[in-house]
């Protein structure tokens, strides 16, 4: 029976020292998979912090691809505008080039204008005189100053043309002073654009016309008397428009 608790004892003790070797030799084991848990939760961590840095460049990535595409579209915006720009430039260059010869060509057209409206004058019926004479003074003083610029040179005898233009569409009334049988007398004269130039005396016993041809004014018959009267009227808007029956200038005789 001891013999039997001895051996009994014996096989404990190898067993329990048979575990106490295992229990030693795992230990290392665990160790080693503690250290690999430890190991792998830092290399997930990295992998985690990587992958939060790839989605970051990622990001950036994309929104400099959109600035860059932006900045493609900008520059080809403004490489149209730079055209743009060149072509309205040269443009502008010609049309300098052209302003410059023009500038040179209007003095010269101005005094070829001016001379012709001076000569128009010259031939024309003699009515408004002074005022026409002294428009074209003006016109003249203006492009012979050498401060004045050629545009206004030009303006103001453009200016004196219209005026003369206007002459023919109208009809007008004014005071004059002409000599009447020897006489100066005062009398009311009525143009009728360029195609008659009549006058009366005040008391309406003279009606004349101006002759072209014979350049002087010249007495017509009483039967004018009347159309003068109504025509002086109608200038003066004393009266309505109406037909008349005046010595037209035709092959410059009066009649």
């Amino acid at each position: 029976m001891r013999r039997f608790f001895s051996t009994l004892t014996f096989i404990v003790t190898i067993l329990l020292g048979s575990t106490l070797i295992q229990g030693d030799q795992i230990q290392p084991l665990l160790d080693i998979g503690e250290e690999r848990q430890k190991s792998e939760k830092v290399s997930q961590t990295k992998i985690d912090s990587m992958d939060d840095d790839t989605s970051l460049i990622v990001n950036e990535y994309k929104t400099v691809s959109k600035q860059i595409e932006g900045l493609v579209v900008y520059n080809a915006q403004m490489r149209a505008q730079i055209q743009a720009q060149e072509d309205r430039l040269k443009e502008i260059d010609k049309t300098m080039k052209e302003a410059q010869v023009m500038q040179r060509q209007i003095p010269p057209f101005t005094r070829r204008m001016l001379a012709g409206i001076e000569t128009s004058i010259q031939l024309d019926l003699p009515f408004h005189l002074a005022e026409r004479k002294e428009r074209i003074a003006f016109a003249k003083a203006a492009i012979d100053n050498p401060t004045v610029s050629a545009a206004e040179g030009l303006r103001q005898v453009l200016e004196a043309f219209n005026v003369e233009m206007e002459y023919g569409r109208k009809m007008d009334s004014y005071k004059d002073t002409i000599a009447v049988d020897g006489q100066p007398r005062e009398v009311n004269v009525l143009r009728v654009g360029r195609l008659a130039l009549v006058y009366q005396t005040s008391d309406e016993n003279v009606t004349g016309a101006w002759d072209n041809k014979t350049q002087q004014w010249v007495e017509l018959g009483g039967s004018y008397r009347n159309p003068t009267r109504k025509g002086l009227r109608i200038a003066n808007k004393l009266a309505t428009v109406d037909m008349l029956e005046l010595p037209v200038q035709n092959p410059g005789v009066v009649k």
